[in-house]
């Protein structure tokens, strides 16, 4: 099953804005994700995502890897606060509710899970947003994969990267 990891970026760099990725996303990007995220076995995400996202209802369980002790989802029957690294909550999460995971965090997070060759991929979905913060250099990122896909939609250009170098 795969393990793949979505990230939204601005035509900047821009990961977040005003502490969140709502500004970023595209309302093209935010159907896509949203269609994308009620077919795995779990969502895996930060504890600065689970802060400063929306995640107080999920569609199938969702596991927040934290060295924190604040769990801004108790509301959510669905989540799970693991004080563990990323790499050990994928690991737990898999043997808990299956392998079909989608990674929903920024780019540190996701970065750690790349250099433990982690992941299977990535969904990269470039807005024409910009004026963020966290920037990154999307380009980078995708040449870490050795088969990328490209596809423009709207005001978004939606990315598949699969298979790390």
């Amino acid at each position: 099953m795969p393990v793949f990891a979505t990230l939204v970026v601005g035509s900047d760099g821009s990961t977040s804005k005003n502490g969140s990725s709502r500004e970023i996303a595209s309302s093209t990007d935010r159907s896509d994700f949203l269609a994308r995220r009620r077919s795995v076995d779990f969502i895996l995400i930060g504890g600065k995502t689970a802060r400063s996202e929306p995640y107080h209802r999920t569609p199938v369980p969702v596991v927040i890897a934290s060295r924190s002790f604040l769990n801004p989802l108790s509301d959510n029957r669905n989540a799970h606060w693991w004080n563990c690294t990323p790499v050990e909550a994928l690991e737990r999460g898999i043997r808990m509710f299956g392998g079909n995971v989608l990674v929903e965090a920024g780019a540190n997070f996701i970065e750690q899970l790349i250099t433990a060759r982690a992941l299977d991929g990535i969904y990269l979905s470039l807005t024409t947003a910009s004026g963020g913060d966290e920037k990154i250099d999307y380009r980078d990122l995708l040449e870490r994969f050795e088969e990328i896909e490209s596809a423009d939609q709207a005001d978004t250009t939606f990315y598949i990267a699969k298979t790390l170098k």
